[in-house]
């Protein structure tokens, strides 16, 4: 005897539509989405990176002495702000000494080993309490390691050669008296020589660098240094 088997059908009254259990939850929705706007919106971040000001500039105290300092001019991004620092970076275009576009990364501590760009000068200013004055230093230590034999003047701008085996070998030293100027620089070797100049303002020390082959127009770097000095000078001092 054969079974026939057949599957078991649903009654007609059994089903139910569930099309209306959606109504509740897409009201609840409805209801909802204006507080969850209001709360995304009042959330989300709307701050921006802010660009430096190319006319801004922010008093920075080294020691108790009080720069007036571009904003734009800082090499170093957390050195950027106002009041008491340690030590500040800063360039500016070379002839212009106009303040530069938004420079790479650099740290404090980078800030002297980067490669130095052939159209800026670069300006170090740092507490440097109570140490040896950029003068004395002149007066009685570089005279002790200076190569007497090797000294020569062109277009008065006198070079003193270091001796070999000083602290100060491979350097030279350019000294001219007006306008004044007194520059260390290295020799040009596979890397362009370069030169740093150094002066005192109250309880700073500005230390200037730039590349030796500008010395050939040494007036106009003395006086560059000279109006960079001025700019950023002690604002008790304007």
């Amino acid at each position: 005897m054969a079974l026939l088997l057949s599957a078991p059908r649903r009654s007609r009254g059994s089903h139910k539509p569930r099309a209306s259990h959606l109504i509740p939850l897409l009201a609840a929705a409805v209801i909802a989405m204006p507080s969850i706007t209001a709360v995304a919106y009042l959330l989300w971040p709307t701050w921006t990176p802010k660009a430096p000001d190319d006319n801004k500039r922010l008093p920075v105290s080294i020691g108790q002495t009080v720069f007036n300092v571009p904003e734009r001019a800082f090499r170093v991004k957390v050195q950027r702000h106002s009041g008491p620092q340690e030590r500040i970076d800063l360039s500016f275009l070379y002839p212009s000494l106009a303040t530069p576009d938004a420079p790479r990364r650099v740290t404090a501590e980078s800030a002297e080993d980067e490669p130095q760009a052939l159209d800026r000068i670069f300006l170090s200013i740092t507490a440097h309490h109570d140490s040896l004055a950029p003068d004395a230093l002149v007066r009685t230590i570089y005279p002790r390691y200076l190569d007497t034999a090797r000294t020569q003047a062109e277009d008065g701008l006198s070079m003193h050669a270091f001796r070999d085996g000083t602290p100060y070998a491979g350097e030279d030293l350019f000294i001219a008296q007006t306008p004044a100027l007194v520059t260390r620089c290295t020799r040009e070797a596979m890397t362009p020589g370069m030169c740093l100049s150094e002066r005192r303002i109250g309880d700073a020390d500005l230390t200037f660098r730039f590349p030796r082959q500008w010395l050939t127009e040494w007036r106009d770097v003395a006086g560059a240094m000279e109006r960079l000095a001025q700019q950023v000078r002690p604002m008790q001092d304007r």
